[in-house]
C-alpha cells in the first residue's frame, strides 16, 4: 500500500509542473552586455512591462526613437487567436500568440500595412533563460530583414 501511495504522489508531483506555461510577469530592463543588437538600427526597448494571466499578456514597451521616447501598448490573447493592437501611426498591427509543445517559449507572430503597400511582417519568442527574459526578434518588410536578442533582468 505504502508503494502505491508513494508512486501516485511521485505521479502528481511530476504532472504538475509538465506542460505548464511560463509566467512573463514583471518589469525588465535591457541587458546591452548579453544582449545581441542590430549595429544601425535596433527595435530593443529599454525597459518593458508584462502583465500575464490565464489567457491574455499585456506588453508595455519603452523605446526611444529619433530621440523621441515612446511607449507601446499590446495586449495578445495567448490561444493562437488574432488580436489587434495599434501599429505604426495610424495602421493596425494584427497578431497570433502561440505556446510551443511544452510551453515554454510564447511566439507572437505580427504583420503591420506600409506606406508602400507591402507590410512588415515582426515573429518575436518570449523565453525564459535562467532569470533573465529573452526576446528573439526577427522582422522583415520590403526595407529588408533583420534579427535581434534582446535580453532582460529582472527590475
Amino acid at each position: 500500500m505504502k508503494k502505491i501511495l508513494f508512486v501516485f504522489i511521485l505521479a502528481f508531483v511530476s504532472s504538475t509542473g509538465f506542460g505548464q506555461k511560463v509566467d512573463f510577469s514583471g518589469s525588465w530592463k535591457i541587458n546591452h552586455e548579453k544582449s545581441d543588437l542590430s549595429d544601425q538600427f535596433s527595435m530593443a526597448p529599454h525597459n518593458i512591462t508584462l502583465a500575464q494571466e490565464d489567457n491574455s499578456l499585456l506588453v508595455e514597451k519603452h523605446s526611444t526613437w529619433r530621440d523621441q521616447e515612446r511607449t507601446t501598448n499590446d495586449k495578445f490573447t495567448l490561444d493562437g487567436q488574432e488580436c489587434e493592437n495599434p501599429g505604426f501611426r495610424d495602421s493596425i498591427k494584427k497578431s497570433t500568440a502561440v505556446w510551443n509543445e511544452d510551453k515554454s517559449i510564447l511566439k507572437i507572430s505580427s504583420k503591420i500595412p506600409m506606406r508602400d503597400g507591402g507590410e512588415m511582417a515582426i515573429v518575436e519568442e518570449y523565453q525564459m533563460d535562467g532569470n533573465n527574459l529573452v526576446i528573439i526578434s526577427s522582422r522583415s518588410s520590403s526595407y529588408g530583414e533583420s534579427s535581434e536578442k534582446f535580453v532582460f533582468d529582472k527590475e
